[in-house]
């Protein structure tokens, strides 16, 4: 029976691999991420404003990971993996846009009011019933 002599440590995606690229990476998206959640929690943007800026966070999120820890760049030793991930951020906005729209959708064709109704976007608070005085 053969042994496997090879050692781990030598190949070059072990050898990417650093505590400190991984720290930087978990900060800048936890930073990006709770900004994102701040701007969706004070509405401080109008509600198109929030989706792109939200968006534009998420993908620099996405950015920031695919370099940090995945370490794709235009190396020799990673275009495949760069290749691969230019291929699949079209397909992933396409899809995601794609259920956004969709659902946009269901919700217009199925979340009908009668007319004469109130508008419950519009209301600040339902109306309660008072007692008799």
């Amino acid at each position: 029976m053969t042994e496997h002599t090879q050692n781990p440590l030598d190949h070059p995606e072990v050898r990417l691999a650093n505590g400190r690229a991984y720290l930087v990476s978990f900060i800048l998206s936890m930073l990006l991420t709770t900004a994102g959640l701040w701007l969706a929690i004070t509405h401080i943007t109008t509600p198109f404003g929030t989706v792109l800026v939200t968006s534009f966070l998420a993908g620099a999120v996405v950015v920031i990971q695919g370099y940090f820890i995945l370490h794709m760049d235009i190396s020799h030793a990673q275009i495949w993996h760069t290749v691969a991930m230019v291929l699949f951020l079209p397909l992933f906005v396409v899809t995601i846009g794609l259920t956004a729209w969709m659902f946009h959708g269901l919700y217009q064709r199925t979340m009908l009011m009668p007319p004469g109704a109130p508008d419950m976007a519009q209301m600040s608070h339902p109306p309660h019933a008072r007692a008799p005085s």
